[in-house]
């Protein structure tokens, strides 16, 4: 049987887990470059299917390409104001990056000449999709355990951002992630905080063996998890 971590080790990655949150407030103070290669490789660590290794990751250094990618995300931003209705005022009020100020900013971007891999892939294409947002996690979850916040902005024109990175055909970009050092990480998810929503019941999203066939959870009934079997 394979040996298991610690106990303070386990509950490092629990609580990196818990603590993570999308950052949008950063400190103008630049990166470590040796941190950063470390929480770059723990993004090229992640899991892919068919080992695919999908995730192309463009580091931003140039200050007028910066303020581009930013403007284009302002553009996206006003758009999803107005296709928001009703909630448009209420989205306008909140801080959605913080490509400015953050002390890198990174492109990761799905890579060209996919469609030759399909181990993993034949009938669920979007799995490549899959394994980008797990590099995406681990560099995550390893930037908090180094004290340093990030933030996934996916609010941006895909043609507009790939043309701005000269990207080949067929690579698209998947989000622009602001990573630095911050005052604190907020104690909830900021948009929990702001009340935009707020964390689903595990009870919800859990079922046993097939598809729940109505809005009740909890018990062992029609698919229904009963967690306190668990």
């Amino acid at each position: 049987m394979a040996k298991r971590f610690s106990d303070p080790d386990r509950a490092a990655v629990y609580r990196a887990i818990h603590e993570r949150r999308d950052m949008r407030h950063f400190l103008d103070e630049p990166v470590d470059p040796v941190v950063l290669k470390r929480l770059l490789d723990a993004a090229h660590h992640a899991p892919s299917v068919g080992f695919m290794q999908p995730w192309r990751i463009a580091r931003i250094t140039d200050a007028s390409l910066r303020v581009a990618l930013h403007a284009a995300v302002e553009r996206e931003r006003l758009n999803t104001a107005d296709a928001l209705g009703k909630r448009r005022d209420e989205f306008m009020k909140l801080k959605v990056e913080g490509m400015l100020e953050c002390g890198e900013l990174l492109v990761m971007a799905l890579m060209d000449d996919r469609e030759k891999h399909i181990f993993g892939r034949r009938t669920l294409p979007e799995m490549d999709l899959a394994s980008v947002a797990c590099a995406i996690q681990n560099m995550w979850l390893a930037a908090r355990a180094e004290g340093l916040g990030m933030g996934w902005v996916s609010l941006f024109d895909v043609d507009e951002v790939r043309a701005l990175l000269r990207m080949p055909a067929g690579a698209r970009p998947v989000g622009i992630l602001c990573l630095g050092h911050v005052d604190a990480f907020y104690d909830q998810p900021m948009l929990e905080t702001e009340r935009w929503a707020s964390r689903m019941p595990l009870e919800e999203c859990v079922f046993e063996n097939c598809w729940p066939d109505n809005g009740e959870h909890g018990n062992d009934d029609d698919g229904k998890s009963n967690f306190n079997d668990v």
